[in-house]
């Protein structure tokens, strides 16, 4: 079966929802790369990806801080594509959006955006888990 966008994603959100890369790590290219746009440097390879993504979710949950991950879809980029859309401690507190490339069977590339903002996009209500 043929990875699609929409499925990454919501690998993605289910990592983020509970806390665990679990879901997501299988699906990454060896070359994967995670942007965003609050960072600096580019994460560029699956290894780098997960050294920075364990850290960062075990201390999300020492923090006992919630994070929500709702999927969604935004027009971006000149077309309309599925995507994240991530909040924190509350639902409407709307941080960002999660945009994928995927590539054969593999996921290619994550991009963290705040632009387009969070709030143009259209939520579904649906937390994967």
């Amino acid at each position: 079966m043929k990875l699609t966008e929409l499925a990454a994603l919501q690998a993605y959100a289910k990592m983020m929802n509970t806390l665990s890369t679990q879901p997501l790590e299988p699906l990454l290219a060896e070359d994967f790369v995670y942007e965003s746009q609050n960072v600096f440097q580019a994460l560029e390879s699956k290894q780098e990806f997960l050294g920075y993504m364990v850290p960062k979710l075990q201390t999300i949950a020492r923090a006992k801080a919630t994070v929500y991950a709702e999927m969604g879809t935004v027009a971006a980029y000149g077309r309309e594509q599925p995507c994240v859309i991530l909040a924190q401690n509350e639902k409407n507190n709307l941080v960002g959006i999660v945009l994928a490339k995927v590539a054969g069977n593999k996921l290619k590339r994550l991009d963290l955006c705040v632009v387009p903002p969070p709030e143009a996009a259209e939520r579904s209500g649906e937390y994967p888990t």
